[in-house]
């Protein structure tokens, strides 16, 4: 759906984007992640045609960004981080300004507006206007105005900034509807938690370059050359540790009251071989399940330390 291939942004002698590669299937939620400066944005409106690129190449569904802009345009909706309301507009007016921008026949807007408005739980609002809205309100009609001509993609910069605690439970159970819609997400975000809730892929950036790529589990067991697998038995016994212990995919076991967890570098099959071993010495198993990465963590380690605020 989207290929990114040596994407590069100069701006004088400084690089925001440096030879960034990516590729996003159609139906993903993907995330961006970086610290404040990282490109993320600069790659987000590149994608949109909204800025130039220095060198390198964009395609979605085989159309070359770059090279094709307004048409791209139409199979795009973008959602900046810092976007321009018409206060003395209603909702509905707001929606219809944007339905007419994008050459939507007068006769068929009223239900793509209503359909849209429902969406994003703002019907009841409709007659209201835009600069009474809460921020979250405010927040949801931006992304029904990115969704109002139906585009396969959506690039959404920040989507829950600022938002309260239920509004951003609201602006998940939106995003994951879409997904179900087979619409192609990426986001960008600080909220770390949600983005590893939300997407199926995410990116690491910093200082314009992709530092990792790919779900959570997977680059922590690039990073940490493994997986962390845990495993709470009936009973802990001395023979179940040993028997972890003289396994040469096991390291850094680490023993609790009930249960225990370890580095594991072997493969899927291996992972499955242990369990077979465990059952059939007779070990009673109540768990054992891979444990889940942290965000925060790869974060910290991929950035060199640097917050997650942009």
């Amino acid at each position: 759906m989207i290929e990114v291939v040596d994407l590069i942004k100069q701006y004088g002698g400084f690089r925001a984007v440096d030879k960034l590669c990516l590729h996003i299937g159609k139906g993903e939620i993907f995330g961006f992640v970086g610290p404040n400066g990282a490109g993320k944005t600069t790659t987000m409106k590149i994608i949109a045609g909204l800025l130039p690129a220095t060198a390198g190449s964009v395609f979605v569904n085989n159309v070359d960004v770059i090279e094709n802009p307004r048409i791209l345009r139409e199979r795009i909706g973008y959602m900046p981080d810092f976007f321009g309301v018409y206060d003395n507009l209603k909702v509905s007016e707001y929606m219809d300004f944007y339905a007419g921008a994008y050459a939507i026949p007068y006769d068929d807007r009223p239900d793509i507006i209503r359909n849209l408005l429902e969406l994003v739980g703002l019907t009841y609002k409709e007659d209201a206007y835009v600069d009474s809205l809460s921020r979250g309100m405010k927040q949801r009609l931006c992304l029904a105005r990115a969704l109002i001509h139906d585009p396969e993609v959506l690039l959404l910069d920040e989507p829950a900034s600022g938002l309260d605690p239920r509004a951003r439970v609201e602006m998940k159970e939106i995003l994951k509807q879409l997904k179900t819609l087979g619409k192609t997400i990426i986001i960008s975000s600080h909220i770390l938690s949600e983005l590893a809730e939300l997407c199926s892929v995410v990116g690491i950036m910093d200082h314009g370059k992709l530092q990792a790529y790919g779900s959570i589990n997977d680059i922590l067991r690039q990073m940490n050359h493994g997986r962390t697998l845990q495993l709470r038995p009936l009973a802990m016994s001395e023979s179940l540790i040993r028997m972890l212990n003289e396994n040469p995919n096991v390291s850094n076991l680490i023993e609790n009251v009930q249960d225990c967890e370890f580095r594991f570098t072997g493969n899927d099959e291996d992972v499955a071989r242990l369990l077979t071993d465990l059952v059939t010495r007779d070990v009673p198993v109540l768990s054992f399940h891979e444990k889940e990465g942290n965000l925060e963590e790869m974060f910290m380690q991929l950035t060199g330390g640097d917050k997650a605020n942009d």
